[in-house]
């Protein structure tokens, strides 16, 4: 099933301890469409200006990516330049020059309309509502915000949790949102505000997803070389997304291998600048890190210590 996406397409220089690259693809919408398109096809909106290199997406065109809905405008496209030291989790920014993008009204095309899955990426809360209203009765969606929005359009941001079923952002912007310090309390307090799920980002520390009463963790994985964190969280969305819109169940179980293509999706885009290790990553690749993850946190249980540590006789299970 086909996911959609609204998000920035845009031009990044960046600049890291391991090297720097200069206007290369960024935005959004690129590194979800990026990571989702190898496990389903991605229907993309957005707009680039007339300076764009538009067959720098092509290879994206090739591997499923329909840009029916990216719109050409005159003008110069967004720019963002940026730079991380040694930490490499948060990245200071030099400039920003928003261009056509300021003036971004999406226009979903009749033929997406109705997709059953849909990602609203980090775009300003009046643009996403806008696009609600433009959808036709989609299973999930999806949104993602950051800490510019929850600090200057807040009342709009709050509107919008009535209307989506799943929330993504980071530690910070989750106690920035709810004005709570413990985590489990802030997802419990956006819970009440609409989404059903809210998934916390932590970086190189992992992620976690709140459903209900339930919480499930995924770690992070371990690389011993991160060139390039920009867009790790929208490339985890796209990897989180695909994986439910291949695989059409909404079971929690489905949802937590969902997390885990998510986290193994973000720690691709990270090994490289830009879109540059998603675009030559196979299925082999993926299902490879998948499995290390996997390993990463399976155990086996002893089931009669835990029951005696519970009080319970300990006697051998039968099978």
């Amino acid at each position: 099933m086909p996911v959609l996406v609204v998000g920035s397409v845009a031009l990044d220089s960046v600049e890291t301890p391991f090297g720097k690259a200069d206007d290369v693809l960024g935005g959004s919408g690129t590194f979800f469409s990026a990571s989702a398109s190898h496990l389903t096809t991605v229907q993309l909106v957005g707009v680039v200006g007339s300076d764009y290199p538009v067959e720098k997406l092509e290879p994206l065109a090739a591997r499923g990516v329909d840009l029916a809905g990216l719109e050409r405008a005159d003008g110069e496209s967004f720019r963002w330049r940026g730079r991380y030291r040694h930490d490499l989790n948060s990245a200071e920014t030099l400039e920003t020059r928003l261009g056509v993008f300021s003036h971004f009204r999406p226009k979903i095309p009749a033929q997406f309309r109705r997709a059953p899955f849909v990602f609203l990426a980090n775009i300003d809360p009046r643009l996403q509502l806008d696009v609600l209203s433009q959808v036709e009765s989609p299973k999930l969606v999806a949104c993602d915000t950051m800490n510019f929005w929850i600090e200057s359009r807040r009342p709009d941001l709050l509107e919008l949790l009535k209307r989506v079923d799943l929330i993504t952002l980071n530690d910070g912007e989750a106690r920035q949102l709810t004005e709570q310090t413990n985590l489990v309390k802030a997802a419990r307090w956006i819970m009440d505000r609409g989404p059903r799920y809210v998934i916390i980002k932590k970086g190189e520390h992992g992620a976690y997803m709140f459903h209900g009463s339930t919480i499930f963790f995924a770690p992070a994985y371990p690389l011993e070389d991160v060139f390039d964190p920009t867009g790790a969280g929208d490339s985890f969305a796209g990897g989180f997304m695909g994986y439910l819109a291949r695989t059409g169940d909404m079971s929690e179980e489905n949802l937590r291998r969902a997390v885990i293509y998510g986290s193994a999706m973000g720690s691709f885009a990270v090994e490289k600048f830009s879109i540059g290790r998603l675009l030559e990553l196979t299925s082999t690749d993926i299902e490879r890190r998948v499995r290390d993850f996997h390993r990463l946190v399976a155990f086996e249980a002893d089931v009669a210590q835990a029951r005696a540590a519970a009080g319970g006789v300990g006697h051998p299970v039968r099978a």
